[in-house]
């Protein structure tokens, strides 16, 4: 379980604060963690995250942050099937466990994301089921998660210097 401090207590969680703790749960410095995964791997649609293992495994994690978010995945025909993918798990706040146990596809994880006096908790509330169809990657498809890796790195910094206050 990873604890991270969150400087805004008062505030709901955003996607953006799921991701990172999230980042920091699932150990970012042993495993490759890329967020927005569509271009360049042929998925038919984008991965919130993208968890790469040593082993060669990829988990996708689809973050939600309210009921309606979680009622339009429903909708949605990928079914977040792919065969790249073993494990799928969903990301919510803690005040969306009860909707996201009841609206998730029987085949998903949950993790939950709380915060608690000032700190993120992660954890999971239910275990997924694993994809036997599912393959590791193969060295072009990680290749592919580096370099999309590094072009976000490169963004990011463009960006913070774009909007840096003088």
């Amino acid at each position: 379980m990873a604890i991270i401090r969150n400087q805004n207590i008062n505030a709901n969680l955003n996607s953006t604060d799921i991701e990172l703790a999230l980042a920091q749960h699932l150990n970012y410095r042993q495993n490759l963690i890329v967020p927005n995964v569509f271009w360049g791997l042929g998925f038919r649609y984008e991965l919130d995250l993208l968890i790469l293992y040593p082993s060669g495994w990829a988990n996708e994690i689809e973050i939600k942050i309210s009921k309606a978010d979680l009622k339009a995945d429903l909708k949605k025909k990928h079914n977040h099937n792919s065969d790249r993918i073993q494990k799928l798990y969903f990301a919510v706040p803690n005040y969306l466990k009860a909707e996201a146990l009841e609206l998730i596809p029987k085949k998903a994880g949950l993790f939950i994301v709380d915060q608690i006096d000032g700190f993120y908790k992660v954890y999971i509330e239910k275990t997924p089921t694993i994809n036997k169809l599912a393959r590791k990657l193969n060295e072009a498809e990680i290749n592919k998660l580096y370099h999309l890796m590094s072009m976000r790195i490169w963004s990011l910094k463009e960006h913070i210097r774009n909007h840096r206050k003088i």
